[in-house]
């Protein structure tokens, strides 16, 4: 009877802590750290914090909080890309993870070299491969690209090719974050759909998304993280809602924190206007976050906005 529990548990988080040390005031020159040998500062940040979770087979389970909640390292420590300073965490399956667009692909190999190099770091053999290139490749829809070096693909082909291998790898657990984000709209939605037929196989999978309709629509399960603690552990509807009313602030409010006057804030939710770095100063001070963060935000969208519109031609 143990034995079945323990099958059932495909991820078991238990009392995990971690922490980085981050880096104040960092030196950019060998000269800088030679006359300013003391000047290098740090702090350590506390990400997690006794967390303990347990997601079962078939599960698909959201990790939703806002931004620096801790959400992604957790995931990462799911992956063990990372490991926790205090704690455990248990997998019981072959793990695939779609975490970082590009990560395991090799920028100089072509779209149907990575498929190789990527699928057998996930364990499959060359016959295996073999077999399910045709439909990694279809479902790519990378067509004549597929043979191009991989460093001349755009964030949406990277994308397409990496979940079209994570998919084909026969995996019992699927780790997902943010990376549906990047990409048209027909190609994310050909991903949930996608997901739904995994998810009914019995497959188990955990998402970051700030998506709250997609958390809604796909997901079995949702977990609140705040300030690297889990504040609330249920069914995604009645986790959302409470999330919402914690955190949801009105345009006037937001408008009156970040600074920004409401019609300029209105066009740049509508994407009528662009991130500057004065918008982006402002939005990092309403947000806790940093300016580097809104302005990488602005390119990656102007980026996909040039794929889409030469997709279209």
């Amino acid at each position: 009877m143990a034995k079945e529990n323990i099958e059932e548990d495909k991820i078991v988080v238990s009392h995990v802590y971690k922490t980085f040390n981050i880096y104040l005031d960092k030196a950019n020159s060998l000269k800088e750290k030679m006359l300013f040998w003391n000047r290098n500062k740090r702090e350590k940040r506390e990400v997690l914090k006794d967390v303990s979770l347990t997601i079962k087979k078939g599960e698909a389970v959201a990790l939703i909080g806002v931004n620096g909640s801790g959400k992604s390292t957790l995931l990462k420590l799911m992956t063990k890309i990372i490991y926790p300073n205090k704690g455990k965490i248990v997998t019981n399956g072959k793990l695939t993870s779609l975490l970082e667009l590009g990560a395991g692909f090799h920028p100089d190999f072509s779209g149907r070299e990575n498929i190789y190099f990527n699928a057998s770091i996930f364990g499959l053999t060359r016959k295996e491969i073999d077999e399910r290139l045709e439909q990694i490749i279809e479902f790519s829809e990378l067509g004549d690209y597929i043979d191009n070096p991989v460093r001349t693909y755009s964030s949406g082909m990277y994308m397409r090719l990496a979940f079209a291998v994570a998919i084909n790898v026969d995996a019992e657990i699927l780790l997902v974050d943010e990376i549906l984000a990047v990409g048209d709209q027909h190609f994310q939605e050909k991903c949930i759909a996608k997901m739904k037929e995994l998810k009914e196989q019995g497959k188990t999978m955990v998402f970051v998304t700030h998506s709250m309709d997609t958390v809604k629509e796909f997901c079995s399960r949702a977990v609140w993280l705040s300030n690297g603690v889990i504040k609330m552990d249920g069914k995604p509807d009645e986790v959302i809602e409470e999330y919402i009313k914690e955190t949801n602030l009105t345009l006037k409010q937001f408008s009156s924190i970040a600074g920004i006057n409401l019609k300029d804030l209105t066009d740049l939710i509508n994407g009528d206007k662009d991130v500057d770095i004065f918008y982006a100063f402002r939005l990092a001070y309403a947000t806790k976050t940093s300016r580097m963060f809104w302005l990488n935000l602005q390119y990656v969208y102007d980026k996909n906005m040039e794929e889409i519109n030469y997709e279209r031609v």
